[in-house]
């Protein structure tokens, strides 16, 4: 049970339009924005975050995999089922996501990518010089790193929202490993 309401038609007035437009895009609206819409502030930023995102460098599959890997680590149950599967729609396999939800890939770029992210996240962003040229060596330039950066908050922000507020899971499950 939801720690916050989960009902859109008691949500403020200034969230209903993004209520619409995530109607909209996802042919329903997940319970995630249910609750942060309680705070149009807050729904305007996650939208419009995940929004600038989808438009960036990386690519939707591979901000799928960061988001898994975030998920899994810091014990979100919502967004590891939600990134999943959202995953799977970008075009990875199942295969992938699970690697993916333990930091692995079989592809140098991916793991990279991976290994970075979950760092960050383990050691509060302090990165090493060596950090950074292992991504180079592999093909990433600072756009992508900041891009890998900004998926890492993004995943922080929707985890700890999540966690916090026990967000009902509304889609299919994934064990936490």
């Amino acid at each position: 049970m939801s720690r916050i309401n989960l009902d859109t038609q008691l949500a403020p007035q200034a969230s209903q339009p993004l209520l619409t437009q995530i109607q909209q895009a996802f042919g329903t609206t997940p319970n995630m924005f249910k609750a942060v819409a309680n705070s149009p502030a807050a729904l305007q930023s996650m939208w419009s975050a995940f929004a600038a995102l989808g438009k960036g460098t990386l690519g939707a599959k591979l901000g799928e995999q960061i988001a898994v890997a975030i998920a899994n680590l810091n014990r979100c149950e919502y967004c590891l089922a939600a990134h999943t599967v959202l995953g799977q729609n970008a075009g990875a396999s199942a295969a992938e996501m699970a690697e993916a939800q333990i930091g692995k890939a079989t592809d140098d770029k991916t793991a990279a990518a991976l290994t970075f992210a979950l760092k960050v996240v383990n050691q509060r962003a302090q990165m090493t010089d060596a950090d950074f040229t292992t991504l180079r060596n592999v093909g990433f330039n600072d756009q992508q790193i900041v891009e890998i950066m900004a998926h890492v908050a993004l995943n922080i922000f929707t985890n700890y929202i999540n966690i916090a507020l026990d967000t009902p899971v509304d889609f299919p499950r994934v064990e936490l490993i």
